[in-house]
């Protein structure tokens, strides 16, 4: 009798424990490819957000080249940088079931009323910097003989698209990904220190400047993360961004992050400490810059935002959109 149920058993065993390995494996799998929502899980979409943005290099560079060697000159080359930028983030949000929308590139009226919003509150908190800067006996100006609207009209084409790209690099969908998977904290001191990290390389980033120019990077990137999250949208942080630059360059002539373009107004810097006036780098590096993107900072803090702010926590904008997990 032993000898019949001894075998019995150990045949049995096997395979069960067998069925039982493999469902916690395929348990174990699930839940590294998917949240608890079922959805696939923020960290793959950024891994997949970046393969396409890698692949997208490969076209990117003989296209470009192509175009110049039709004699499309610079102006003309600005929007591509932000058309392939674009494209990977629509195939990413196509994967998710989304459309543009779905990453705050909305374009309804609301849309552009923010963005004008943005546009005016960034112009507002440049002249204040520079008046500042002035009223400290740090700068004189005077109109550019070579400015004038053809200045404004370039610096306005140019800067648009400077816009448009970085937002959808730094406050798109990586950033969005970031802020619903470990909430918004976290997402906005990553971006924040990518953000930063980026312009390293820009003329002029060298000792004193360096500092005081990565502090103001740093606000500025907390500030635009602000934006998106009191909004839902990118219109917001696209319009301060180009507001900030396009007054800073095109309308003061003053450098934007190292670099120099002839603007509407020639400012003339006086002896004063770089510390005040921003030097060569522009008044991102000046103690003024840091005072004001404070201000606005706290005001962004304790506003409530708008219908489609998103919930500092993470997954709580997911879950409002309703996004279909893909297989």
């Amino acid at each position: 009798m032993r000898f019949v149920i001894w075998p019995w058993r150990e045949v049995k065993r096997p395979s069960q424990n067998a069925a039982s390995n493999n469902e916690s494996r395929d348990v174990s799998l699930n839940k590294l490819l998917r949240n608890d929502c079922g959805q696939v899980r923020n960290g793959w979409w950024i891994l997949v957000f970046f393969g396409f943005f890698i692949a997208s290099q490969a076209a990117y560079r003989p296209v470009s080249h192509g175009l110049q060697q039709l004699g499309v000159a610079k102006m003309g080359l600005a929007p591509l940088p932000v058309v392939f930028l674009l494209g990977v983030t629509w195939i990413c949000l196509r994967l998710r079931r989304q459309g543009l929308s779905g990453v705050g590139l909305s374009m309804d009226a609301t849309w552009m009323r923010q963005l004008a919003a943005g546009i005016g509150i960034g112009s507002v908190q440049m002249l204040a910097i520079a008046a500042l800067i002035l009223l400290a006996g740090g700068v004189q100006f005077e109109l550019d003989p070579a400015g004038g609207l053809a200045a404004l009209g370039r610096g306005a084409w140019l800067f648009a698209w400077a816009a448009l790209l970085e937002e959808l690099l730094f406050r798109g969908f990586v950033f969005q990904r970031l802020v619903d998977g470990i909430g918004a904290p976290l997402g906005i001191a990553a971006m924040t220190a990518l953000f930063t990290l980026a312009h390293w390389g820009n003329p002029g980033m060298e000792g004193s400047t360096l500092v005081a120019a990565s502090v103001d990077l740093a606000l500025g990137a907390v500030m635009l993360g602000l934006a998106w999250l009191r909004t839902g949208s990118l219109a917001f942080p696209i319009g301060l961004h180009f507001g900030w630059n396009w007054t800073q360059g095109s309308l003061l002539g003053f450098g934007v992050s190292g670099m120099s373009d002839v603007g509407w107004l020639h400012p003339h810097l006086l002896a004063k400490p770089q510390w005040l006036t921003g030097g060569a780098f522009g008044p991102e590096a000046s103690v003024f810059a840091v005072v004001v993107d404070l201000i606005v900072i706290a005001l962004l803090w304790h506003w409530k935002g708008t219908a489609g702010s998103v919930a500092v926590s993470g997954r709580a904008a997911a879950a409002r959109s309703h996004v279909s997990p893909v297989a």
